[in-house]
């Protein structure tokens, strides 16, 4: 079903969203915005802040931000046409289905996508519990502990040995299948299926609809036809409904026990998954072929405030220490670390051991923690040199760990076990600390996916923020003074455009913004003929930046011509640089008059910047710092040429 846009917006301006967001989280009025504690993370002071007039909120602790529409989605994990639906029955609004919205096409592939990905999972459960050619995949189901309540809970299925069984099916179109990534051409061009002799693990979002499969190929005694199949595992394309690095197994089951406990464990299969539900933790959710990232972390913060890790200790940990300890502290999430038998996974552990592997669970160390006793156990503390070398291991983990507090108490934990005295082992530790400081804090990690770059905010450049008020948790790297009160500047000037537009759209100009990301929002505002539509057409970057201005305070102190000088005077002083380059570059014996030429607007520019040091306003005559933008501002950003 597609909504009207103006059905959308309609529904929005219905919508109290204080009144809304009141229901989860008490809010009160501090200036012009309404403040409260995040309902999407745990926090003890308030760091979420929403904008009335606008409608819109936006978290400095976890980043969450959107609308009324959008908190309705992450509040009760519904769809977007679900939410608009729940709300406008709430305000008493008549919405009407519209074949031809303007957002239909993006709706529609998606919603083909995922009609196309339930209709495949279908084929292949039904497959696996009743197909003839699945009775191979039905015994080793078995073999593993899974009846049939297990198959039918998570929907498991069985994807045949024939090359085309499910492309010959007529479940659904050619196109269908291929959009699906669920079939693909062969060398001579015939369509044939992705999964083949597989058992398939459908993958669902939190809403409980299919995003994309996962199939495991059986062993090679539990397979009908003999050869190499490829991989263990193999998940479906990555697409408008599933990424991979923001996407858990069994979230949509877990969910419910994950709130209940209040954390959450991380493991790295989908049988892992199952087997801790057999066990009795059915709060397990397991990454999809893909390393653990921030959006993972991210995701569950919402839902928890730990998170055990229970995968590979070496490869989730050990290299990847300096970024978990900064989402533990950004997402304000405890990590744990759940060590397990050598040798055994959490799925053979459900089934061998379940008592196991429910106690390496509740005895989760922290993840300092389980560093520490990692280095000490795997030394001989029996000698001086065994116990030296432990404590030198020891102190190379807590040198990576940010707390200064958290770090001295580990080292009368080393000082124990090591028979060291702890100011010897503190000075040591500084040691350490300088050299991974030399290193920028960074380690080499094979666990942790790479982050794409970041618009992160250095907090003390930020107009918004009073004393007392939530600082990003999260600080960009420091920039030169220069730049900070350039991005100031353009971050006023997109404030003024947000909440007084009939200024800031009068006299700002694309052109002014350096910041990408700046400029990208100023264009999206400019061309949109409001908040909510600049904020959905912008890029994801320039969206979150948008949401976050508005909801700013103070925004009515924000000096017009002060921030319009401070962009012009840097536009100035980069339109100058480039002069002087151009001049180092010009032959004196071709290009004379081209030199004199740029010589001249050089020091025109040079003579107007000048007057912008001294904005002396008097009753007699008008300030030479507002003649000089004015000029300035023509020459940065002439207007254009009218059509003839």
């Amino acid at each position: 079903m597609a909504i009207p846009d103006e059905d959308v917006a309609r529904v929005r301006a219905a919508t109290d969203i204080a009144a809304l967001i009141g229901e989860h989280t008490a809010l009160k009025r501090v200036g012009r915005r309404l403040v409260g504690l995040c309902p999407f993370h745990s926090e003890k002071s308030p760091s979420f802040s929403v904008n009335p007039e606008e409608g819109l909120y936006y978290c400095f602790g976890c980043q969450v931000s959107g609308d009324a529409i959008s908190f309705v989605r992450n509040i009760e994990g519904c769809d977007f046409v679900e939410a608009v639906e729940r709300l406008a029955a709430r305000a008493g609004v008549t919405i009407r289905n519209d074949a031809d919205g303007a957002d239909q096409a993006g709706r529609g592939r998606r919603q083909a996508l995922y009609e196309a990905l339930k209709t495949a999972a279908d084929f292949y459960h039904e497959r696996l519990l009743s197909g003839a050619d699945a009775r191979h995949a039905r015994q080793y189901l078995r073999s593993r502990g899974y009846d049939g309540d297990v198959v039918r809970t998570y929907r498991l299925g069985f994807a045949p040995a024939a090359y085309d069984a499910l492309v010959r099916s007529n479940v659904m179109s050619h196109h269908a299948l291929r959009e699906a990534g669920l079939a693909h051409e062969s060398s001579r061009g015939n369509l044939i299926d992705t999964f083949r002799e597989r058992v398939i693990f459908p993958i669902l979002d939190p809403g409980n609809r299919v995003i994309a499969l996962g199939g495991r190929v059986l062993p090679e005694g539990s397979r009908e036809m003999p050869g190499e199949p490829g991989p263990k595992y193999r998940n479906s394309q990555e697409s408008a409904v599933y990424q991979k690095r923001a996407t858990l197994y069994g979230l949509n089951w877990a969910k419910g026990e994950i709130v209940q406990h209040k954390e959450a464990v991380i493991c790295e299969g989908y049988t892992d998954v199952i087997g801790f539900a057999q066990a009795g933790i059915a709060r397990a959710v397991a990454t999809c072929g893909t390393a653990l990232t921030e959006d993972h972390i991210r995701l569950l913060s919402r839902f928890a405030g730990r998170v055990v890790l229970c995968f590979d200790a070496d490869a989730a940990g050990e290299n990847a220490a300096a970024r978990l300890y900064e989402w533990e502290r950004k997402h304000e999430v405890e990590l744990r670390v759940a060590e397990l038998p050598s040798g055994s996974d959490p799925a053979e552990l459900a089934r061998t051991d379940p008592a196991a592997l429910r106690s390496a669970i509740e005895a989760a160390q922290p993840f300092l923690g389980f560093r520490v006793e990692r280095a000490l156990g795997r030394a001989d503390l029996s000698t001086p040199e065994g116990r030296a070398r432990a404590a030198k291991a020891a102190l190379e983990a807590v040198a990576e760990h940010p707390n200064p507090l958290v770090r001295d108490q580990y080292l009368l934990s080393i000082g124990d076990r090591t028979h060291h005295e702890v100011e010897q082992l503190r000075t040591l530790l500084e040691t350490e600390r300088v050299a991974f400081a030399s290193t920028d804090g960074k380690t080499p990690s094979r666990a942790v996916a790479p982050e794409p770059p970041s618009y992160d905010e250095p907090p003390e450049d930020d107009y918004d923020f009073e004393p007392g008020d939530p600082q990003p948790r999260h600080p960009g790297p420091a920039r030169a003074p220069s730049n900070v009160r350039e991005r100031r500047a353009g971050r006023d000037a997109l404030a003024l455009c947000i909440h007084r537009p009939h200024e800031g759209a009068l006299w700002f100009h694309a052109e002014l913004f350096t910041d990408p990301v700046q400029r990208s929002a100023f264009l999206a505002l400019v061309a949109a003929a409001s908040l909510h539509d600049a904020i959905a057409s912008a890029e994801p970057d320039a969206a979150e930046l948008l949401r976050r201005l508005a909801v700013a305070q103070d925004v009515e102190e924000i000096d017009l011509q002060g921030t319009l000088m401070e962009l012009v005077r840097a536009g100035t002083t980069r339109a100058i640089r480039d002069l002087d380059n151009e001049i180092r570059r010009i032959d004196p014996a071709t290009g004379a008059a081209e030199m004199k030429d740029r010589v001249a607007t050089s020091a025109w520019a040079r003579g107007e910047l000048e007057l912008l040091r001294d904005p002396i306003v008097t009753p007699e005559r008008a300030s030479p710092a507002t003649e000089a933008v004015e000029r300035l501002l023509a020459w940065l950003c002439p207007p254009e040429p009218e059509a003839e």
